[in-house]
């Protein structure tokens, strides 16, 4: 998979932009403003960082162990980082998706009427 792959899935989703709020090499996607994902365009072997439920994150990282670890950069209790290469095109999907849905499930009443009514 690569990042044209990712970055096309991530925009399908509703409600979902991208930007480089950190830097110009660090894509952050978010979800009515609040991230779920981020993909270095420096780093190889292509990564991606998801949020994650803790429980299921430490599950990844024992299944998949080099494959998936504790978020680069970011809080270790609930983010992933995804080497790309080493995953399952299927399973990234199914993690972009937790990811995303974990993300639409925190936001707030408001946010989650006005994701409702997108087209």
């Amino acid at each position: 998979m690569d990042i044209e792959t990712l970055r096309s899935y991530f925009i399908s989703k509703k409600g979902v932009t991208e930007d480089f709020p950190f830097d110009d090499v660090t894509l952050v996607f978010k979800v009515m403003g609040k991230m779920f994902a981020l993909v270095s365009l420096e780093r190889l072997p292509l990564q991606v960082n998801l949020k994650c439920n803790p429980e299921k994150a430490i599950e990844l990282r024992e299944e998949h162990d080099g494959a998936i670890l504790p978020g680069y950069h970011m809080s270790k209790v609930h983010w992933n980082t995804l080497i790309v290469e080493k995953i399952s095109p299927k399973l990234i999907l199914e993690l972009i998706d937790h990811s995303y849905d974990l993300v639409v499930s925190k936001l707030t009443k408001k946010l989650k009427d006005e994701l409702a009514s997108l087209d």
